[in-house]
């Protein structure tokens, strides 16, 4: 503790100087963490009443029984104007959700870590156009399944030409998931523990991938996969360090994402949210996945947990082309590379699930708004969404973010709050 004595008043420069330098010491103690903006809603053009509504719809959501708590915040023109937290982060033990909960973000850690990646397009460390073999020498010379073969090893023939940067940071590279489609490869991914064996480290998973062949070739196809797991590892390659190092000092550090990580620290352990399932009517907690402690597995495509203000601060950067708080992560121009349509020609769409949607670098574009899921006014938003039940919404075009986050395995009730809270926040749109 600094004590200071106060000078007779004979002293006054004395006094002064001892002032500014006890501000000196005391100022990093006392220096308050970078807040959002802020502004009345009409002020942004924005309709309280329409505000009111996204509360309402989602209060009704939980009160009905299918969710257990949900936050939600919107910003429009830089300024946050909505921000609202309700129900329960622990149903068992009564806790309220709140606006500091911390919630596994998922595949929501997508779009982090290709921003990372591009932070290292910036310094001229790679090209979209460079093959990943580059960074991965493990991944020269894939072969690409053809067919099914026997004893469910695929009949392969020749890469048409390398993967490049590109297509990893668009799912058109030739990986998958082992999880969300049938085929040999997928079964040998899922025998090899791709990304679901929680003693392989990064490193690991490239080996266990070099000896499997693409699922399909390079620019064919749009196919969901570990790509951002493949872009955790380049990161590391290209930082020498691990991936979680690599985020905070790119991004979380500069950004004040101070709840945004690969575990909950133990100091924030009261503040995680549970996660929850509708089983017979009723929420039932669920396991999926630890958070306690760090894992050997850093997996970019799906390995984060934070709130609610971590991930606004996040996209209001992205929005902001690419500054915040005079903090600059990425140039004006790379963040709109990043929500530019990069799929090839050749591939129409990306499945009936993102109907009306392409597909940029590690972001998903409203091309033509789907009447069933999106707002009219949604053209231009890239988004993505996390399994557990988080979503996020930048839209250049109306200068708007949506972030909303639960903790629910349940996908329909998942997908009702996040179509809706998008909808209900362009609705409000007055300007």
């Amino acid at each position: 503790m600094i004590r200071l004595r106060l000078p007779g008043p004979r002293a006054p420069l004395a006094f002064a100087a001892a002032l500014a330098l006890a501000a000196l010491v005391l100022a990093p103690a006392f220096a308050a963490e970078p807040q959002l903006q802020q502004a009345k809603p009409a002020d942004v053009g924005m309709d309280p009443a329409g505000l009111k509504k996204l509360d309402e719809a989602m209060h009704a959501m939980v009160d009905d029984g299918q969710l257990a708590g949900v936050v939600t915040m919107v910003s429009r023109k830089g300024k946050v104007v909505h921000f609202d937290a309700y129900g329960k982060r622990d149903i068992e033990n009564g806790l309220p959700v709140e606006k500091d909960t911390i919630f596994r973000i998922y595949s929501m850690t997508k779009p982090i870590v290709g921003v990372a990646l591009m932070t290292y397009y910036d310094e001229g460390r790679f090209t979209l156009d460079d093959p990943v073999s580059k960074f991965i020498p493990e991944f020269a010379d894939l072969n690409v399944a053809k067919e099914d073969g026997p004893d469910g090893y695929p009949i392969t023939e020749d890469a048409d030409h390398p993967m490049t940067m590109r297509e990893l940071m668009t799912h058109t590279a030739g990986l998958t998931y082992g999880l969300f489609s049938q085929s040999q490869v997928d079964a040998l991914y899922r025998k090899a523990g791709i990304i679901m064996n929680p003693n392989h480290t990064l490193k690991d998973m490239i080996d266990a991938l070099a000896k499997i062949p693409l699922r399909q070739q390079p620019g064919s196809m749009w196919h969901y996969s570990v790509a951002v797991d493949v872009q955790g590892y380049i990161l590391e390659v290209l930082a020498g360090k691990p991936l979680d190092e690599v985020l905070n000092e790119r991004l979380f550090g500069p950004l004040g994402m101070t709840d945004t990580a690969f575990w909950v620290e133990p100091g924030k352990v009261d503040r995680f949210s549970r996660l929850y399932q509708s089983r017979g009517g009723k929420l039932t907690k669920v396991e999926f996945g630890q958070y306690l402690e760090k894992p050997n597995f850093l997996g970019g495509g799906g390995g984060l947990v934070g709130t609610v203000t971590d991930y606004m601060r996040f996209a209001q950067m992205l929005a902001s082309g690419g500054e915040l708080d005079g903090v600059r992560i990425l140039k004006p121009e790379t963040v709109e590379l990043m929500h530019t349509d990069h799929l090839p020609a050749n591939v129409t769409d990306m499945g009936p699930t993102y109907r009306g949607n392409r597909f940029g670098l590690d972001f998903a574009i409203v091309t033509d708004p789907n009447p069933a899921t999106d707002h009219e006014r949604a053209r231009g938003e890239y988004w993505w969404y996390g399994i557990g039940g988080t979503w996020f919404g930048i839209n250049p075009v109306q200068d708007l973010v949506v972030v909303g986050m639960i903790q629910s395995r349940d996908f329909r009730a998942s997908a009702a709050a996040r179509f809706t809270s998008k909808r209900l926040a362009y609705e409000a749109i007055v300007d």
